[in-house]
């Protein structure tokens, strides 16, 4: 089976109801999204085999851990670098995530330490790599925004010309 047979209203009252509560038994999710349980547990299996759903997590607080300094980190790296980098990066428990950029920058690091101290060595382990440039997050307004499942996203073009 391909993906688009399973993103019909029903896989996508699945995703959003496990976006919400990735914990509901396969019964209740199959209440909420009126299928048996049995269709619900195959579609789930599809959905995972397919890679729709990569997987279950547990979302922890980071300053429960110690990890109160949240920071990104733009990278820009010469040729010979590149490589180098996403292999050290991959070494990096701070690093939480990192995303190949286009533009002036090459990478852009997501990264969390216990301490501004930690945060220096860390940028310093960088620069053999290339250029670190640092911005400290204040506060996140808007985190970890679930996944519009309906494939209708409202964007600010369409939001504005409601406005007119």
């Amino acid at each position: 089976m391909d993906s688009t047979a399973l993103m019909d209203t029903y896989g996508r009252k699945l995703l959003a109801e496990l976006q919400a509560n990735a914990r509901l038994s396969t019964a209740e999710l199959g209440r909420r999204i009126g299928l048996s349980p049995t269709a619900t547990a195959e579609r789930l299996r599809q959905m995972e085999e397919l890679g729709i759903l990569r997987g279950y997590t547990v979302e922890i607080d980071p300053e429960a851990l110690g990890l109160e300094v949240l920071a990104f980190i733009r990278m820009s790296c010469g040729g010979q670098n590149y490589h180098r980098l996403i292999d050290f990066v991959q070494t990096l428990e701070e690093v939480r995530e990192c995303h190949h950029l286009t533009g002036g920058d090459d990478f852009l690091l997501k990264v969390t330490t216990t301490s501004m101290a930690n945060l220096e060595a860390l940028i310093e382990a960088l620069l053999p790599y290339g250029n670190p440039i640092t911005s400290l997050v204040l506060s996140s307004p808007v985190e970890h925004r679930r996944y519009a499942v309906t494939g209708q996203l409202i964007s600010v073009a369409k939001k504005q010309q409601r406005r007119r």
